[in-house]
């Protein structure tokens, strides 16, 4: 089967001047989050899209869902975790317990604020998971990269040739994800920052998928006026 998580847990801090979390705030007619749900809805592939949402928003979510979208057994709203990393542990452990998680299964793993992804980057994520087993959506960086440890002065300035900017979805092979996921130490485990990381840390290879300079994280204000701004132009 081929799950795509939609991660919503997190409360949209760097926002600014709103108590709602970002992925709940409108764009154009919508929510930003039924704008991404949306995408992988259509995407025929795809078997169940997860959602994963603060505790006492999943009523918001499925309330929402059944306004904008209507009902639909195969979207399922559930509880994320405190960190991006307990989310997606959540995710798969859902998998598993409801569906169980053969060696062919893929989830695809998407920022609940990036709804501008594309059909495309969807199916490129598909196929890649289902070749290599983990895949990220990345752009080549355009800016000049600049490393500082201690924040004050330059460490050094990498090629920028070699640089990209992740984005989502990041996609796996769920059992071999799985499987990476229960062999990290706790040391390896507070060090994550995304899924990605998992398989480097272990030297698995990840393949690079083709983004979009419009497939956009809406973090802050300025993110979300953007993407009106995106919106209006069509590309949604």
């Amino acid at each position: 089967m081929i799950f795509a998580a939609i991660l919503a847990g997190g409360m949209g801090s760097r926002m600014g001047g709103t108590d709602t979390p970002k992925q709940f705030l409108a764009l154009g007619t919508k929510p930003v989050i039924i704008h991404t749900i949306e995408k992988f809805v259509i995407n025929e592939k795809i078997d169940k899209t997860i959602v994963l949402t603060p505790k006492n928003y999943i009523n918001h979510t499925n309330h929402l869902i059944n306004e904008f979208i209507g009902d639909n057994e195969d979207i399922i709203v559930i509880e994320g975790g405190e960190t991006r990393n307990d989310t997606l542990r959540n995710s798969i452990d859902y998998i598993n317990e409801n569906y169980g998680i053969d060696e062919e299964s893929i989830i695809l793993t998407h920022d609940s604020v990036r709804p501008f992804v594309t059909h495309r980057i969807i199916e490129d994520n598909i196929n890649a998971a289902k070749r290599y087993g983990a895949c990220d959506t990345v752009i080549p960086a355009t800016d000049t990269i600049v490393e500082s440890v201690n924040g004050e002065t330059i460490e050094s300035i990498p090629v920028r040739d070699y640089y990209y900017q992740g984005q989502t979805p990041q996609s796996f092979n769920i059992k071999k994800l799985f499987n990476l996921i229960n062999s990290l130490s706790e040391v390896e485990t507070n060090i994550l920052t995304d899924a990605c990381k998992i398989f480097t840390l272990k030297d698995e290879n990840v393949h690079l998928v083709k983004g979009e300079v419009t497939n956009i994280k809406i973090t802050y204000p300025y993110d979300l006026k953007l993407a009106n701004t995106i919106l209006e132009d069509g590309n949604d």
